[in-house]
């Protein structure tokens, strides 16, 4: 599990941002940090950063070639480490100067400090059913005769995805979220925090065994992470906004 990554003091922690041009919030964040207005020291992003980006799916690229240009050229600059989510993967060859890390490889064993951190998107170790299905929609041949079948249809099912995924309330509360890490992840990891996306809830847990951060969702208020060594938390929540 171990990948030798060391988390930096003053990286930005991202996830679910589910950028699409019909929620445009995460390019303007993007811009300004390829400007420098905004200064990472690193680029953690967790996962369902694009509603949908596939590299075997040219269009997705295309719809997304803005935010997928800005993301490469901040690579050339600063550790990217981009964990796939079930909106975005086979990445690699999208961006390749990223750390892309596959849900294969996820959790990821970082270091920050003396403290050991797993970072994951969330949706690994769920049931056969969805590990099933997690498997089938990332085959690069499944997604090669969907992309021959989208091209015979003008794109029709990727807009109609595109439309239906922009009307998602990504702010729902999960009733029994705590329950639900505490049987799922407790008494198998060991580690000093475990960090997640996914679930968009935007809480932390202390167990016997780590502390659990689950990161507020950018598509909802904006929400982005800031690694501060002066936090008991570890990470800071900022909120973006263009007009700051």
């Amino acid at each position: 599990m171990s990948h030798n990554i060391q988390i930096k003091e003053g990286a930005f922690f991202v996830t679910d941002a589910h950028y699409s041009h019909l929620r445009p919030e995460f390019l303007d964040f993007l811009k300004e940090i390829d400007s420098k207005k905004l200064q990472p020291s690193q680029l953690v992003l967790m996962g369902d950063i694009f509603d949908a980006l596939f590299y075997e799916v040219p269009y997705t690229q295309k719809i997304n070639q803005e935010a997928v240009a800005l993301l490469q050229n901040i690579s050339l600059n600063i550790e990217v480490i981009y964990l796939e989510g079930n909106h975005d993967f086979n990445l690699q060859k999208v961006f390749p100067n990223v750390k892309v890390f596959p849900i294969s490889k996820q959790p990821v064993l970082c270091k920050y400090n003396s403290k050991k951190v797993l970072l994951a998107h969330g949706d690994f170790g769920s049931n056969l059913t969805y590990r099933t299905y997690t498997a089938v929609i990332r085959n690069s041949i499944v997604l090669k005769i969907l992309n021959f079948i989208d091209l015979l249809l003008g794109h029709k099912i990727f807009k109609k995805l595109d439309s239906y995924l922009s009307k998602k309330d990504d702010c729902k509360d999960f009733v029994g979220f705590e329950k639900f890490i505490q049987g799922r992840l407790v008494d198998k990891y060991e580690c000093d925090y475990f960090i997640e996306g996914h679930f968009h809830q935007n809480k932390s847990f202390r167990f016997e065994q780590f502390t659990y951060i689950n990161l507020g969702a950018f598509a909802c208020n904006q929400r982005y992470f800031i690694v501060k060594l002066s936090q008991m938390e570890l990470l800071e929540e900022k909120i973006f906004s263009k007009e700051r």
